[in-house]
């Protein structure tokens, strides 16, 4: 049995322990969510610059480390890898609209791939199951509506399907928290 003092943590520190962060995290995913979803347009070309960004980066450092690290079997591959994310990351940091809809089609990705993990993980839950499958069913169900509108809404979409993502997912874990809080075990699964 365990003992769950009144301030939420139990005496092994383990469950209750850090569920504030937990509630933290959901509350600053549904305030970004809203934030995205009232300016969708703004959502889509802050994740494009941002994600040119970060290919930009990582094709620089990929490159850097094949031209100046020693023993790598894999240096034409690692330049040639790296200098493609160079220039996708410039595309989608000097032309957001092109990037926005290589991203629209990334997004689609991430969303059927995160929602089919959380139906998948929803279906073995003991509580909550029935809220991360509904957000696995709505996530899959927003790649697909995605992929069905693509390029029209390329300039918005991902905004609005971020946003709807980040509120439902914040929510997610704001009443795993809850739960967390009274001595349950975050997200608990069968063990």
């Amino acid at each position: 049995m365990t003992d769950v003092r009144g301030d939420g943590r139990s005496g092994s520190g383990a469950v209750g322990a850090g569920w504030g962060w937990i509630m933290a995290y959901g509350i600053v995913s549904v305030v970004l969510g809203i934030l995205a979803f009232a300016s969708p347009f703004a959502a889509t070309f802050a994740a494009t610059v941002v994600i040119g960004a970060f290919f930009f980066v990582s094709g620089a450092f990929a490159i850097a480390a094949s031209l100046f690290g020693h023993g790598s079997a894999h240096r034409g591959y690692t330049i040639l890898f790296g200098a493609l994310s160079v220039i996708v990351g410039l595309i989608m940091l000097l032309e957001p609209a092109t990037g926005a809809l290589s991203l629209t089609l990334m997004v689609a990705v991430w969303l059927g791939v995160r929602g089919v993990l959380e139906l998948v993980y929803g279906f073995r839950l003991k509580r909550r199951r029935g809220m991360l499958i509904t957000l696995g069913i709505i996530n899959v169900l927003l790649a697909l509506f995605i992929l069905a509108t693509v390029p029209f809404s390329a300039l918005t979409l991902p905004g609005y399907i971020l946003g709807i993502s980040f509120i439902f997912g914040g929510v997610t874990s704001i009443t795993a928290a809850a739960d967390h809080r009274k001595g349950a075990s975050a997200f608990a699964v069968p063990g």
